[in-house]
């Protein structure tokens, strides 16, 4: 059996766009309903992707807005990027915008790991941000796409699968099923 592959992930958003409800829906399988800001938590759990284990480190981030400071905390030895944005708040999605900017000038390259998530996606009735609009702006910063609702499990556990198969990507290590030979 190999080695697990330890990966760290940062969990990044605007405030109360849903960062803690995905990662402990995802760690733990449960629906935190309250609302308490988070400074910063970080959680370890074990994942098995494609055959691989994975330990992963996530780190669920104070939500941000448009003058905070990057920290550097959060571009320091990350594999991957969770951004987070409510389907619900326009500003969310601005701010979201605004962090992968700063992500890559703290990073000092042009393309990360990065999975844009737009949360929240059950409540229908206050939605204002389309599907569309989320994917055309992951596409344009060559990122994954995804909504999902912190309150189902499914959704929140193929978030992090997601962001794995990107780190994965990155690292040269497509899925079996991407890698494709030509014999000359």
């Amino acid at each position: 059996m190999p080695q697990p592959k330890y990966r760290k992930i940062a969990v990044l958003g605007y405030r109360s766009v849903g960062k803690s409800s995905l990662t402990i829906q995802f760690v733990e399988g449960q629906f935190v309903d309250s609302y308490d800001p988070t400074i910063e938590n970080t959680f370890n759990k074990m994942v098995s992707v494609n055959g691989q284990d994975f330990s992963l480190q996530l780190v669920d981030t104070a939500g941000q807005d448009e003058y905070s400071i990057f920290p550097q905390s959060h571009s320091m030895d990350i594999h991957g990027y969770v951004l987070v944005y409510s389907v619900t708040s326009m500003k969310s999605f601005e701010v979201v915008q605004i962090l992968h900017d700063k992500l890559l000038d703290m990073v000092g390259k042009i393309q990360v790991p990065t999975v844009l998530v737009g949360n929240k996606k059950d409540l229908h009735m206050e939605r204002v941000i389309k599907p569309e609009e989320g994917k055309k702006l992951a596409d344009s910063w060559g990122a994954a796409f995804m909504e999902s609702s912190a309150k189902e499990n499914q959704t929140a556990v193929e978030v992090f699968k997601r962001i794995i198969l990107e780190m994965e990507k990155a690292d040269g290590n497509a899925p079996s099923e991407e890698k494709k030979c030509a014999v000359m």
